[in-house]
């Protein structure tokens, strides 16, 4: 993923934030040889408190095929792309130049980790892995734990293999124009708080925090 200057997060704290509320991503793991990568769609936890970079927390029913190449290589990618929309070329013309000739674009956040996976098998250490990520999604309550050998949740441990990533290298981006033009960035505004595509307002949102302060 290229990473201009200006896309670039102003701080761990920007692209944290962002992941802590963004927590579906695919998972993608070294295929074995002669095969395609695998890429797995899966909610996770990330919890930055843990090691140099973070941890994500997730699981994967046991039969998954993704197991086999992490005993090849568990070095693996979890990617996290959202808050995306297309700008239109007009929104982007330069001053004085024709509204055709404007270039369009991705407006997008993405974040990438990279990890090393550890398989959690152990019964007791998968039961705190469930419970911590249900506690994430639904602190709302409402679901009973999960424990050993004990009803409803205890006998579907053996079904699913906990994944614990220690992460060793972020990778973040917030591609929303801030190197543009002042006009060009207010056009691109306008356009965002006016057309109303699904991704539109946090795209807004994301093109007001980081864009260009006007010169005075």
């Amino acid at each position: 993923m290229l990473i201009h200057p200006w896309d670039a997060p102003h701080s761990d704290h920007e692209w944290q934030e962002w992941l802590a509320v963004h927590d579906f991503g695919q998972l993608a793991v070294n295929g074995l040889p002669g095969e395609a990568p695998y890429v797995q769609p899966t909610h996770f936890l990330y919890d930055a408190e843990r090691g140099a970079h973070g941890e994500v927390l997730t699981h994967l029913a046991r039969p998954n095929p993704l197991f086999t190449a992490l005993e090849a290589d568990p070095r693996v990618l979890l990617s996290v792309v959202d808050d995306y929309t297309y700008v239109p070329g007009p929104w982007q013309a330069p001053v004085g130049a024709p509204p055709e000739h404007g270039v369009p674009t991705s407006f997008y956040a993405a974040v990438q980790l990279r990890c090393t996976a550890h398989v959690v098998d152990d019964p007791a250490e998968k039961a705190d892995l469930l419970n911590r990520q249900v506690a994430h999604f639904q602190p709302q309550g409402g679901t009973a734990r999960a424990a050993v050998g004990e009803a409803p949740h205890g006998r579907l441990l053996s079904g699913i293999r906990g994944l614990r990533l220690e992460v060793t290298e972020v990778r973040a981006k917030f591609k929303y124009g801030s190197h543009k033009p002042q006009d060009a960035q207010e056009r691109t505004a306008a356009g965002l708080a006016t057309r109303a595509q699904p991704n539109d307002p946090a795209a807004h949102t994301h093109h007001h925090r980081r864009r260009t302060p006007p010169t005075t």
